[in-house]
């Protein structure tokens, strides 16, 4: 008789994930050193993310505020050096409970959402990293400081308003070739003086590497297939 394979409420191989990632670790490995491999485990289940927590991974990334607080605080009390990141957007008026629950927020797009998170930082006294979000695409339909504004709204987030702005973030158009987009990237990065690269997804993180993401937002590349919603 053949074992059945314990899977995850979407039916994956849950067994499988921690296989995945080590072979990108090493592929990583022979490309350049010090990039972070965030777990973007977004729509999959606690059963999904476990094998991946028990064998050794802790930098997760997840869209949503509410998802997160769902299926994190449990998590984190079990593996409490576990980094949380938002890569998602994210609305002024769930600031204190983004800012309660992780650890690193990679989608700051306006001034708005900047003194909303500035003044729950304070009043909590956590003190998050954040990376500015920016439309290289400059695609209508999307969120993003233009590259025009950059550096300017980055200036104003720090010393107006007293945040840790320790990079930026981009999502090339789905059409576009993402090496341009991803050297833009680098580009304003430098001009800031904010280090922290969050580009590459499971597609494209390669090319990503290349042009010096410090982090990479991999989900089906670990995870496998998504069936649910996004």
């Amino acid at each position: 008789m053949t074992e059945t394979q314990p899977q995850d409420n979407q039916g994956n191989d849950s067994t499988a994930a921690p296989d995945r990632l080590l072979k990108i670790c090493h592929d990583i490995a022979a490309l350049s050193e010090g990039v972070n491999i965030i777990a973007v485990s977004k729509t999959f289940s606690v059963d999904a993310i476990a094998p991946v927590l028990a064998a050794g991974h802790r930098i997760f990334g997840e869209n949503r505020v509410q998802e997160a607080a769902e299926k994190w605080p449990d998590l984190k009390e079990t593996y409490p050096d576990t980094e949380l990141h938002l890569i998602g957007a994210l609305q002024s008026n769930k600031a204190a409970q983004a800012v309660a629950l992780f650890d690193v927020i990679h989608s700051l797009d306006r001034i708005k959402l900047a003194r909303a998170l500035a003044d729950e930082m304070k009043r909590q006294d956590r003190h998050l990293k954040i990376l500015v979000q920016i439309n290289t695409g400059k695609e209508g339909q999307k969120s993003g400081i233009s590259p025009e504004e950059t550096v300017e709204f980055v200036r104003t987030c720090r010393d107006e308003l007293g945040l840790n702005i320790a990079g930026l973030m981009c999502l090339p158009p789905q059409q576009d070739v993402a090496g341009p987009h991803f050297a833009l990237l680098q580009k304003l990065s430098q001009q800031c003086d904010a280090p922290l690269l969050s580009m590459g997804m499971s597609g494209d993180y390669e090319e990503a590497i290349k042009f010096g993401a410090t982090h990479i937002r991999l989900g089906t590349a670990i995870f496998g297939p998504r069936t649910q919603k996004l």
